[in-house]
């Protein structure tokens, strides 16, 4: 039996190990990766949740170590609801994206202000690259709710006051596209924070 127990807890402790090295560098000794996104209206910095949703919080750092959110706007802004972006340039061009992932809205993660969520269509697992940050409780976005629900990755740990203002910009149709600033909200850069030396 102890031996068993021993075993257990080795395997737990290499499966940690392989989890923390597949996310990478995380910020200030913790263990969770976190992102600071610098856009043309300042700094939104977020924590990942590598715990509770590791394939998103897998598949947004693949976008970012790829440099895929550098040059993307934020193209939905909804005051009281949410902002979102990931996925166009300025000149409303969708980028291309890697496959859709899996839903993991069933983490227990709610909809709070100051999350981040992936978007997605009516497809459950129709997720790829964009995604929104809660500008209030949504709580109607949480998983059983009123269908599948919307997989909470992320929160903003500095900068909300950036989100806030962010949502307070001038909206208005571009083609198909309704909600969008008139003026582009940019994110010139995202990167991760490499941790404290």
């Amino acid at each position: 039996m102890r031996q068993q127990d021993a075993a257990r807890k080795c395997l737990v402790a290499i499966l940690f190990f392989l989890s923390a090295a597949a996310f990478g560098p995380t910020a200030e000794g913790g263990d969770r990766p976190v992102v600071i996104f610098s856009t043309s209206m300042g700094d939104i910095t977020i924590e990942l949740m590598s715990e509770e949703a590791p394939v998103t919080a897998k598949n947004f750092l693949a976008y970012v170590d790829a440099g895929f959110f550098d040059g993307t706007i934020f193209h939905r802004v909804i005051p009281g609801f949410v902002i979102q972006g990931g996925g166009f340039t300025a000149d409303m061009n969708q980028k291309q994206t890697q496959a859709p992932i899996k839903n993991e809205a069933d983490n227990g993660v709610k909809n709070s202000r100051g999350t981040l969520s992936m978007a997605r269509t009516s497809d459950i697992n129709s997720a790829t690259s964009q995604f929104f940050i809660n500008l209030k409780d949504n709580a109607f976005l949480d998983h059983g709710t009123r269908d599948f629900g919307y997989a909470v990755f992320a929160r903003v740990v500095e900068g909300m006051d950036v989100v806030d203002k962010i949502a307070g910009v001038p909206t208005g149709n571009r083609g198909p596209h309704s909600d969008v600033p008139m003026e582009p909200v940019v994110t010139t850069t995202a990167r991760r924070k490499e941790p404290a030396q």
